[in-house]
């Protein structure tokens, strides 16, 4: 494949055939990679909640948002805000897990932000409650090491697994 070029579908859409590693950052073509969760799963609440902790409990923080999009895409209108703040937090722990602190703390504050309407509820079995403090308390972290840092290229990346937050309290 000629590396120059974006890879596209019949519709012309990008769909880069990468290999990714386990935060989802593409590499060489021929190396080995992650596998990607497919795109468009339809799943229940239960399947994507048990497959984003999954995902998070490995290191994987990318790949659960990617199944949290799903959710967001698919699922009633009604539970699309909830689903795309948790897809956010997935990716705030990314960018954190990158290194991108300020990316990481932006995305974990707009996660929270947009999980907010569900405070005290637990949709789905969700701690709504716990997962806003997590975020809060990760994104502040993240943005004390920064600010710590003078050199923004020395600063430590999290561990996206050790920092994974549990979705559902006492289901981990």
């Amino acid at each position: 494949m000629d590396e120059t070029r974006r890879d596209r579908d019949a519709e012309g859409r990008a769909r880069n055939a990468r290999p990714r590693d386990g935060l989802g950052r593409p590499l060489p073509y021929g190396a080995p990679g992650v596998a990607r969760q497919p795109e468009g799963v339809v799943r229940t609440p239960e399947e994507t909640l048990r497959e984003a902790q999954r995902l998070l409990g490995a290191g994987m923080p990318f790949h659960a948002h990617e199944v949290f999009e799903d959710a967001w895409k698919s699922g009633p209108e009604a539970e699309r805000q909830l689903w795309r703040g948790l897809a956010q937090l997935a990716v705030g722990l990314t960018h954190a897990a990158r290194g991108n602190t300020t990316g990481g703390a932006r995305l974990l504050r707009r996660g929270a932000t947009a999980l907010a309407p569900s405070a005290g509820t637990r949709p789905h079995g969700i701690g709504v409650d716990e997962l806003i403090g997590w975020a809060e308390d990760l994104a502040g972290r993240v943005e004390t090491e920064r600010a710590h840092g003078a050199d923004p290229t020395q600063v430590r990346p999290v561990d996206a697994a050790d920092e994974a937050p549990c979705l559902r309290p006492g289901s981990r």
